[in-house]
């Protein structure tokens, strides 16, 4: 009987201490894709959504599946508003979908080619393959013409599709993991394995900030007006810096021993930053102190194991909300208390 007592003891704790760190209750869910996605992209003001399915079964015999290829989505309208289809003629998977700041363009990519799509026509603007590295990130100004890509063999390549102008940054010694692009294309930010993140001039490739870490960076994400950047790496580091001055602003305050960010971006005005884990954790920021203000559990993926779904983005809506795109092909919106 005491040892009943004390596994009733501990389970009442863990619901008690769960219901402290978690805010489970979503305000509004989109379940978009019940067999999973393997890649998801929000429009910065989360009203839009790109997604990719890979369904290997026959549609005919299991009609909750959705259609294998790329959807593009109006979340407050709550409808499809374009079925892109597969990227090429291989069926290749889409592993990263990124949306232009002004929701007007995008950009994704399997291991070897990427694809450039006009969300407001409904079409595709053109494939390219990479033949010298994989592909390990995207990225896409608003004009839709300038993208960056991050490669395995430490190059981060910067081309103007309009022009066929292709600049390799090479101050990367290993695989480059995380790019972001400034909405008008003149800045990178890029960030690798050898423990360094970049900031640098697209036109010249002159490095103007670094930042170093004490391991691999894994994420990086620029404040849409140049104010800030974030890096982090695959420890439990994750910093906010001050891009006119290089200098550190703050680091995220976290107890967690291992806190890996699968996606991270900057609320408008600068003064949020959400971040998204592969754990299916949501978390807003303070830039300012880097205390944590919010935590969300994700829904995972039903009948996965493990019960998670990883973090593909985040946004902030018009209404306020932070909105989350998973694996589980789930968006779901938060209210910020």
């Amino acid at each position: 009987m005491r040892a009943i007592s004390q596994y009733i003891a501990i389970f009442v704790i863990t619901l008690t201490l769960s219901g402290c760190f978690f805010q489970n209750s979503d305000d509004q869910r989109w379940e978009l894709a019940p067999q999973g996605t393997t890649s998801f992209a929000l429009s910065r003001d989360a009203r839009f959504a790109l997604f990719f399915v890979k369904n290997d079964s026959i549609p005919e015999k299991n009609e909750s599946q959705v259609k294998s290829g790329l959807h593009f989505w109006d979340l407050v309208e709550n409808k499809e508003l374009t079925f892109f289809g597969d990227q090429d003629q291989d069926k290749s998977t889409v592993s990263y979908i990124r949306i232009s700041d002004n929701s007007r363009f995008a950009i994704t990519a399997t291991q070897t080619n990427f694809a450039i799509w006009d969300l407001g026509m409904g079409i595709s603007e053109g494939l390219w393959s990479i033949s010298d590295g994989i592909i390990r990130d995207v990225a896409i100004a608003s004009n839709g013409q300038q993208v960056l890509l991050g490669l395995s063999n430490g190059k981060a390549i910067y081309i103007n599709l309009a022009t066929g102008r292709r600049l390799e940054f090479l101050a990367h010694r290993e695989k480059v993991n995380s790019v972001a692009l400034s909405a008008n294309g003149k800045f990178a930010l890029s960030g690798g394995n050898d423990y360094f993140a970049y900031l640098w001039d697209t036109e010249t490739g002159q490095i103007l900030r670094t930042f170093e870490h004490e391991k691999r960076v894994s994420r990086t994400a620029l404040q849409r007006d140049g104010k800030y950047a974030f890096t982090a790496d695959g420890g439990n580091e994750g910093f906010i810096w001050d891009l006119k001055t290089g200098e550190k602003i703050t680091e995220l305050s976290t107890l967690a021993r291992q806190q890996v960010y699968s996606t991270a971006r900057f609320s408008d005005d600068g003064q949020l930053l959400v971040t998204g884990s592969p754990s299916g954790t949501v978390n807003v920021w303070n830039t300012t102190s880097g205390k944590k203000l919010e935590q969300w559990r994700s829904e995972p993926l039903k009948d996965a194991r493990p019960p998670t779904a990883v973090v593909y983005d985040v946004a902030i809506d018009k209404q306020q909300r932070v909105v989350s795109a998973t694996s589980a092909g789930i968006t779901q919106a938060w209210l910020i208390e």
